[in-house]
């Protein structure tokens, strides 16, 4: 049995490797004196049937553009940082008596409490925990809340046979919105105890949607909706071929207003921002779901603020579109400005950062 390379790890390259489906992202970073440094960072499409629903369908082909990436970046790394989608995770909250030793809580957490979380059988897992903090329950009794975190066996083993064809080691395999949440830590850091946020990340073919209390997700799940969605909507409405590439959705500006009678100005005009709007139409809804049962089951807390990240959150007006339709302020994430990185402002316009807060997580784990 390959050893799995634990979700928490810890090393000093600085390099991370995110496969999406529809690109290869590759970055270095170096500490420096006042923070990081941005040393590299380079983006290598990825073809069609490479990734299906989430998974690595090819690997061969993709262990191809990892050293393509590699080379292109002119990056030296045996060892590197990756994450799997949220889709094929599961991440759970649960409080374990405080009186266990590690050993105890280990055999605990691994043997007894992971089988009761899981929707398949234990064996076919791997997983991983992290103690968090201490809290007294409703009974007095003195609790510790582990996050148990656990990913199918045959998901983590596909990604590590890719890396080994590519040359490369995983030194950590960790889920996705965990990488995004070490970008927005700072961000994160200004909400109370009893403010909820919702991380909303749209990806290609698929949107994650994880509420966040305290820095840890407390609930996720993923939507089959992604840009990919939004761009086939438009090119059908607009009699243009479907195309992988993000140029026609970035020129889009979202109108952030309701439209009156399914008209406005807009899509009287344009046939593709109203096949569009459905679209977001259909994610508000999944939003609204997800924010009104995560509520349902917690008391006393408040969601404050919904944050755009991935591909698809940086288009244009969305944050306003978001808060208009779900009266919850929404703001787009700028990972670059949140580690204060100097980057090249023509080949990354601002548009196109909220993409990076996945890979820059993913270096900072390594550095």
């Amino acid at each position: 049995m390959k050893s799995f390379k634990n979700l928490f790890g810890k090393s000093n390259k600085g390099v991370g490797i995110e496969l999406a489906p529809e690109r290869v992202n590759i970055v270095q970073l170096r500490k420096q004196r006042q923070g990081l440094k941005l040393e590299s960072l380079t983006s290598v499409p990825v073809p069609e049937g490479v990734v299906a629903d989430g998974q690595i369908a090819d690997p061969p082909t993709m262990a191809q553009i990892i050293q393509q990436a590699l080379a292109e970046s002119k990056i030296k790394a045996s060892r590197v940082a990756t994450c799997v989608p949220g889709r094929d995770s599961i991440v759970r909250l649960i409080p374990v008596p405080a009186e266990l030793d590690d050993k105890e809580l280990r055999e605990m957490v691994l043997n007894h409490e992971a089988g009761l979380y899981l929707p398949y059988p234990r064996e076919e897992a791997d997983v991983d925990y992290q103690k968090l903090g201490y809290f007294v329950d409703e009974d007095g009794i003195e609790k510790v809340q582990v996050l148990l975190v656990a990913t199918r066996k045959e998901v983590t083993d596909t990604y590590i046979s890719t890396f080994e064809q590519a040359g490369l080691q995983i030194d950590v395999l960790e889920i996705n919105s965990f990488a995004l949440i070490r970008t927005i830590r700072d961000q994160l850091r200004q909400f109370g105890p009893q403010e909820a946020v919702v991380l909303v990340d749209i990806e290609f073919d698929s949107t994650e949607i994880a509420i966040v209390v305290n820095g840890v997700p407390q609930f996720s799940r993923t939507v089959p909706i992604g840009t990919y969605q939004m761009q086939v909507a438009l090119a059908r409405a607009m009699s243009l071929p479907a195309s992988r590439d993000m140029e026609l959705l970035q020129e889009m500006t979202i109108p952030a207003t309701p439209m009156d009678g399914g008209q406005t100005g807009v899509t009287g005009i344009n046939p593709g921002m109203a096949a569009m709007m459905r679209v977001l139409g259909e994610l508000t809804d999944e939003l609204r779901r997800s924010i009104d049962f995560y509520l349902n089951q917690s008391e006393n807390l408040e969601i404050a603020q919904i944050l755009l990240a991935g591909p698809g959150g940086g288009l244009q007006q969305l944050d306003e579109f978001f808060t208009q339709r779900l009266s919850v302020p929404t703001i787009q994430i700028d990972p670059v400005g949140a580690l204060s990185l100097e980057i090249d402002e023509q080949k990354y316009p601002t548009t196109q950062r909220s993409g990076l807060g996945i890979i820059l997580g993913l270096g900072m784990r390594e550095v």
